[in-house]
């Protein structure tokens, strides 16, 4: 699987490039709550992050609220498993494990490298529909991204983390987020099928870190995202 290096190369990333380049965006903290919308532009039209990270998940606020039913998380994790923004970040952390050799069993080469991305693809795969369509639907929890939207850089960035581990359930209510931890966990344990190498609990707890740490940097992406494309249509114009 992906290695850690690489997850806090992303995380690091996001955090300093994302959160300074939209702190002028941001109003003082006023007492605002997450639920309040403030986003210049519909998170619905902005498919992907940065061209390629799939965002079919983030919700731009909780007003309103309403669950969705079953077949809308599993349409939810088809539409991220299946975008070619997947296709090409399994591409990339392809090409980051052939690099550092992390299954050596893989080999090198043409042949290693479709081993590499074959796998890291469904790594992606099972993480989406582990985490978007069967956990949240076993366990009645709502598998999008709720952005916050409001207030200082770094309360988005704390916001955007904790998501991952406090979530939402179907009734609106916020609770541990079983389906993301859960969901990953039961795909590493699946990924032991298709990874000859390293197969022990040590191995196990950094895959399952790897999984959380990417979908943390990816909170982090949608959260600021929809103000770095309003900025940067402000200055077009």
């Amino acid at each position: 699987m992906r290695s850690w290096r690489g997850v806090r190369s992303l995380l690091l990333f996001a955090v300093v490039v994302f959160a300074p380049a939209a702190a002028p965006c941001q109003q003082a903290d006023r007492g605002e709550t997450p639920a309040e919308p403030v986003a210049r532009q519909p998170v619905e039209k902005q498919k992907r992050v940065l061209g390629i990270i799939p965002n079919n998940r983030t919700y731009p606020s909780l007003v309103h609220y309403e669950p969705i039913s079953a077949k809308e998380k599993f349409k939810i994790a088809t539409g991220d498993s299946f975008d070619r923004g997947t296709v090409v970040l399994a591409a990339a952390f392809a090409g980051e494990g052939q690099l550092t050799r992390s299954n050596p069993s893989f080999g090198q080469g043409v042949a290693g490298y479709a081993r590499y991305f074959g796998t890291a693809y469904a790594d992606l795969v099972i993480g989406d529909y582990m985490t978007e369509g069967v956990f949240p639907t076993l366990l009645h929890e709502d598998p999008r991204y709720f952005r916050r939207g409001t207030g200082r850089a770094w309360s988005r960035v704390l916001y955007a983390m904790g998501q991952i581990f406090w979530g939402y359930r179907n009734s609106g209510r916020r609770g541990f987020n079983f389906s993301e931890i859960g969901g990953n966990a039961a795909a590493v344990a699946i990924s032991n099928a298709y990874y000859p190498d390293n197969r022990d609990p040590a191995s196990a707890a950094a895959k399952l870190g790897t999984q959380v740490g990417v979908d943390m940097a990816g909170n982090i992406l949608k959260e600021f995202w929809p103000d770095i494309v309003g900025k940067l249509g402000r200055k077009k114009k």
